[in-house]
């Protein structure tokens, strides 16, 4: 197994530095190369083969990509594009500006040029933008004994050849077949015997998300991608989907804790640019508390004649929204996983119903005894009314919320816990005071 170096470059031995460069998994070295200076670490790519040098390039994180092709001569940058995977070809081609997309197409072979403006058309978030064209095809008239040469001739071109995909004369996809079965079956078995007819597959357009579901529902290697014609156009692999799904959740976190969602590495992110994601929601929050402020306002004069209720305001408040981001979270969760539907609302209302009731009434039995003993038996019951009545509509509030926005076609993600406390906090206050002016005028 290999090993990231412990030391920096002018610290270690030449030997010891020539060895982890030969030795380290791609992954490693480009960790390392991606924290030196992009001069130094060009200087140690380029003193790698050109099938290696491809590997640790396509590894590192796009922004490093990018500024470190700025400090490579044109045509080693070429030979490095040549020789990377179709799909991280056009990641990296898709993040260069104008100017440096022109010259890099220039210095391409027709081929790669016309493979990469192909994939680098389709629009983000998509399965096209995320397929690869690096894939082996079969001719439905092979037998066995042939399919397999003609894999052997595809391979070193392919990301995978586990499962080759079966195509007619016009393209359009009938079926997959996987090498195992080709390896156990007599040589003249015909392939179209040992192919899986109507492979699940998705279209060009289908959502990302969507796709690296597919693949963890189906437990796929890979997963073909069409078009409207049924002509395949790439497949999706199993370590893209993952990566994409390790993106969405990160996406989602940002959206629950109200950042709007940025793509850089937090650690190199700039300080411009993580205070114009954080500002946005934090602003018009501030705007929804306000609401909060007024309701304490209007009921001024029954805060002044009973100065306790204000012990019980945060506990009150802060129980709302809490009941309320546990209901959201529980739910963003559910809708982002499958778990649940639109159709399973009513349902989960009901049910929501009985568990807000229980927390509810729970933590109603354990503020009444220190309402009573900061103000007798009237605050009690205010408190312990008002703790009730706050924990239901929390929960039915953090509940509800990300079914609407998806209802809405919005993401339910959105319906983070900061936002569903705000809301609960404003009807909480206007609740509190609303039954203790109902109990105490009594």
């Amino acid at each position: 197994m290999s090993r990231s170096p412990t030391s920096h470059p002018r610290d270690a031995s030449d030997e010891a530095l020539r060895t982890f460069l030969a030795s380290a998994h791609r992954v490693d070295l480009a960790l390392w190369l991606s924290q030196l200076p992009r001069d130094e670490a060009w200087q140690h790519l380029s003193g790698l083969e050109l099938s290696r040098q491809a590997m640790v390039f396509e590894n590192l994180p796009l922004d490093v990509q990018v500024a470190m092709a700025r400090k490579v001569p044109r045509q080693s940058l070429a030979r490095i594009v040549h020789a990377m995977d179709a799909d991280g070809r056009a990641d990296f081609y898709k993040r260069l500006s104008p100017g440096e997309q022109d010259r890099l197409a220039g210095d391409l072979e027709p081929e790669d040029r016309d493979d990469v403006l192909r994939l680098s058309t389709y629009a983000e978030e998509c399965a096209g933008a995320i397929m690869t064209s690096d894939y082996a095809t079969l001719d439905a008239d092979m037998t066995a004994e042939r399919a397999l040469a003609e894999l052997r001739r595809q391979a070193p071109g392919t990301e995978t050849i586990y499962r080759s995909y079966v195509v007619d004369r016009d393209h359009r996809l009938m079926g997959s077949v996987r090498l195992h079965a080709l390896i156990l079956s007599a040589d003249d078995t015909p392939i179209t015997d040992l192919m899986e007819s109507a492979p699940v597959s998705v279209a060009l357009d289908t959502d990302q998300e969507d796709v690296g579901k597919l693949i963890a529902h189906y437990d796929l290697l890979a997963i073909p991608v069409v078009d409207s014609d049924g002509r395949l156009m790439g497949i999706v692999t199993h370590d893209d989907a993952a990566d994409v799904m390790q993106a969405e959740a990160t996406e989602d976190f940002q959206k629950i804790s109200i950042v709007l969602p940025f793509t850089q590495n937090l650690l190199q992110a700039g300080i411009g640019m993580l205070y114009s994601r954080r500002i946005v929601w934090l602003t018009l929050l501030v705007f929804g508390n306000l609401f909060s402020g007024a309701g304490i306002a209007y009921f001024e004069d029954m805060i002044l004649a009973y100065v306790s209720l204000v012990f019980f305001l945060p506990l009150l408040i802060d129980s709302s929204g809490n009941a309320g981001s546990q209901s959201a979270t529980l739910m963003v969760r559910a809708l982002a996983t499958g778990d649940v539907a639109l159709k399973d609302w009513r349902d989960l209302i009901l049910r929501e119903l009985a568990v807000a009731a229980a927390l509810g009434g729970t933590m109603a039995a354990v503020v009444f005894p220190v309402g009573a003993w900061r103000g007798g038996v009237d605050i009690a019951l205010t408190v312990g009314l008002t703790m009730f009545a706050v924990v239901m509509i929390g929960s039915l509030v953090g509940m509800s919320l990300p079914f609407l926005l998806s209802r809405l076609r919005l993401d339910p993600a959105t319906a983070s816990g900061p936002l569903v406390t705000t809301i609960s906090d404003a009807t909480g206050v206007l609740v509190y005071f609303s039954i203790a002016t109902l109990i105490l005028s009594l």
